[in-house]
């Protein structure tokens, strides 16, 4: 059994001591998006300072915590508040929670995000799923020992994004109403934002949009088993597409703003997608 097993095993054996809930959807909530976890059924909550060895965010308006519960007849566990690589977090401590999400029963997994627009054709406020990523900025999740209990060496990556789950999440927003535009999300390290020349270099490599989480995430989900959606809320367009200065208070602020419909669409899309068939 590989130490970083071992650790993963500790994690949930700690939050089996509090719950023996089994999600069948896991989601995470990017910034300014966390108000959803708290309108859900929710069945029991656990801090992740409850749980020996966990990464715990550091980031303003990140609560770090699980919230179990019921969206819809759904069974899902929401992360409410992540931790990234720029905290000073390896890439495995990243990763682990998504690991572990997975270890707790979770097959399909809702990554969302605030991110900043690339593509010039994008508006604050728009919704983007992901159809593709760039990660190449970054060390990969899976660098070091594999963690053969999970995945294989060396998994395919041609479908990171599985594209039954963005079928429905489409025609979910076409049902409601809900503009939805489309494209590849470009993860950099962060925590400064993008030059105005980095922004046209993601542009030029086939970027829409460019954050700080999520490819990673994805990454580790699909070498664990997970069935991938991914969405990001264009809180601001990239430095360079605009000249206003950019600050992590406008993208929680832009964030807010759009929330009502982002759980609308979050909502239906784990109820449709949690029903396919196979």
């Amino acid at each position: 059994m590989s130490a970083e097993y071992e650790r993963l095993k500790k994690c949930l054996s700690c939050i089996r001591e509090k719950t023996d809930f089994v999600p069948k959807t896991a989601i995470v909530l990017g910034s300014g998006l966390g108000a959803l976890a708290d309108e859900i059924d929710i069945a029991c909550e656990v801090d992740y300072h409850d749980i020996d060895g966990f990464p715990i965010p550091t980031v303003s308006g990140h609560k770090g915590r699980f919230i179990f519960g019921y969206i819809g007849k759904i069974p899902v566990v929401i992360m409410q508040g992540r931790v990234h690589y720029y905290e000073g977090y390896s890439m495995r401590d990243v990763v682990l929670p998504i690991r572990l999400m997975r270890m707790m029963g979770g097959k399909i997994l809702f990554l969302t995000n605030a991110a900043g627009g690339v593509n010039p054709s994008f508006a604050a406020g728009d919704f983007m799923l992901i159809r593709d990523q760039i990660s190449n900025f970054l060390p990969s999740p899976l660098i070091g020992e594999n963690v053969c209990e999970l995945g294989v060496r060396f998994p395919d990556m041609s479908e990171i994004y599985d594209k039954r789950l963005s079928s429905t999440v489409k025609d979910v927003a076409k049902e409601l109403g809900i503009p939805l535009r489309e494209g590849v999300y470009v993860q950099l390290s962060g925590p400064n934002y993008e030059s105005p020349q980095e922004v046209k270099m993601c542009r030029l490599l086939g970027g829409d949009a460019v954050g700080m989480s999520t490819a990673c995430e994805a990454i580790a989900a699909v070498h664990c088993g997970f069935k991938v959606c991914g969405i990001s809320c264009i809180t601001n367009l990239a430095c360079g597409i605009t000249d206003a200065p950019l600050s992590h208070k406008e993208v929680s602020e832009s964030a807010a703003r759009v929330a009502p419909l982002f759980k609308k669409l979050i909502t239906e899309s784990v109820i449709k997608t949690a029903n396919l068939k196979g």
